[in-house]
């Protein structure tokens, strides 16, 4: 078990029983530590749809009353709902969700009273469950009150004031309903604005969708279903409802940082935190103010933090999948937006219709119109940590590793290193290589003319990782 670009994750094997009850107490113990919590104080818990879900929940839930802590059962509903009726109720809050990877993984994500953990939180709570180790022997599963139904009922409050009424009026939307616990909300939500909305591909079994990385098959339902019902976008999220997916009238998905994008627009942002895997024409694509940072909300949510600590106003952020986090208030035309920082789905999925119904046209044609860099990304699964380590410890060794390495692909330019090795080539196309911080994955992200030149330079460069595995 360890903790990621968000939250703790590992195998459902591992998480299981033992592991879960840990961390549910190392949080507990630093909350009540920090003075972050209270004996007796509520603490809410959720979960998604994978199967192991409900298990790790009860076990956390009994951990958590042993600890002296009060939960509170809110069942499956979205990240995002979760952490902002907690933070309504100035409580701490548990989500038991491995996100977008597959079903044989679960993880946890932990929220204080005012948002998710940061990466300080995070080393205090592993050295806590360091130092508890075994001694933990009760893993008698608990039972909790249950306020889903509050806890859905002020999200849906939150984004049905997001638009003026009747905002989606006149548009068809597809609503790919998969496993993700953010399904029903996103039909309630959309069709609430006036838009004709058809479910899409509901699923009884946990379906894996990554909106960083949207599968092919994946993306063929969504330009089936797109000719099928003439549907103007098709949304979705993934399994925790925190990362939104938005495919355009064909049914092509809209990259994550684009969403983002569209988002400060509408927000009318004067700060924007974003990590560096995010387009590099977002500087340049608004007038606000851009900070780079390492992929991962508790790195995003830190350099919102310090904007704010200066004295900034309008700040917000944005990961490369999407998702989308506000850490002042905002001024709409129809009232205040509330901070909420931690990622969400639905408002970079109505921010993004509503651009449609204004601009009166394709999504496609207003995609092109924000003329960004061509970006592409994709990852290698099962891709095993020590290996990805090993070939990042080669490509840093000296510049000579890293230029033979990329020689197929051209010549290096420049280099930076927040995050993985992000390369700038002499024909200004980048190639950057990350592991996964959350899965045995490595992730490719790219940068080019045109979608031609992005998909062959994506393409060569996880066949140059792969090759060099091989070789190992």
């Amino acid at each position: 078990m360890k903790f990621g670009t968000s939250g703790l994750r590992g195998l459902v094997t591992d998480l299981q029983g033992h592991a879960s009850a840990l961390y549910s107490t190392a949080f507990a113990r630093h909350l009540l530590h920090t003075g972050l919590a209270k004996a007796g104080d509520r603490i809410f818990v959720a979960g998604d749809y994978r199967p192991s879900s409900p298990d790790i929940v009860a076990t956390c839930i009994g951990a958590l009353a042993r600890a002296g802590l009060q939960p509170v059962d809110c069942g499956a509903i979205p990240t995002p709902a979760l952490a902002y009726y907690a933070m309504s109720k100035e409580c701490a809050s548990l989500m038991v969700t491995g996100s977008h990877i597959p079903a044989d993984r679960n993880g946890i994500k932990f929220y204080r009273p005012d948002g998710e953990i940061d990466k300080t939180d995070e080393l205090a709570i592993t050295r806590i469950a360091a130092d508890i180790g075994d001694t933990i022997t009760d893993l008698t599963p608990g039972e909790a009150p249950n306020e889903k139904h509050h806890a859905v009922a002020l999200f849906l409050s939150r984004n049905s004031a997001l638009l003026p009424a009747g905002a989606l009026s006149g548009l068809k939307i597809g609503v790919y309903q998969h496993s993700t616990v953010a399904r029903d909300s996103l039909h309630d939500v959309i069709a609430g604005y006036g838009a004709e909305v058809v479910a899409l591909g509901r699923s009884d079994h946990f379906i894996p969708v990554d909106t960083e990385a949207v599968s092919a098959q994946t993306i063929e339902f969504l330009r089936g279903w797109a000719a099928e019902h003439a549907l103007d976008a098709i949304v979705s999220a993934d399994g925790d409802g925190d990362r939104p997916l938005v495919a355009d009238e064909g049914g092509t998905p809209l990259r994550g940082d684009l969403l983002g994008l569209i988002v400060a627009r509408f927000l009318r942002a004067k700060v924007v935190v974003t990590p560096v895997t995010s387009n590099s024409g977002i500087e340049a694509a608004g007038s606000y103010r851009v900070t780079r940072t390492k992929v991962g909300s508790p790195f995003v949510i830190e350099g919102m933090n310090k904007a704010v600590a200066a004295g900034d106003m309008a700040v917000m952020g944005f990961e490369a999948n999407g998702g989308v986090l506000t850490q002042s208030a905002f001024a709409l035309s129809n009232g205040t937006l509330g901070s909420l920082p931690t990622r969400d789905s639905f408002l970079p999925i109505l921010a993004t219709l509503f651009l449609v119904k204004q601009q009166g046209k394709p999504l496609s044609a207003i995609t092109a119109d924000f003329r960004l860099p061509v970006a592409a990304a994709d990852r290698l699964e099962d891709f095993a940590v020590e290996t990805s380590t090993a070939l990042m410890a080669h490509l840093r060794a000296t510049p000579e590793n890293l230029a033979a390495f990329l020689k197929p692909l051209g010549v290096v330019s420049s280099i930076s290193d927040i995050d993985g090795l992000r390369v700038t080539l002499a024909d200004c196309s980048i190639v950057h290589l990350r592991p996964s911080g959350n899965a045995p994955e490595m992730r490719c992200y790219v940068e080019a003319k045109d979608e031609t030149a992005a998909s062959s330079l994506l393409d060569k460069s996880l066949s140059l990782v792969r090759d060099w595995a091989k070789a190992q």
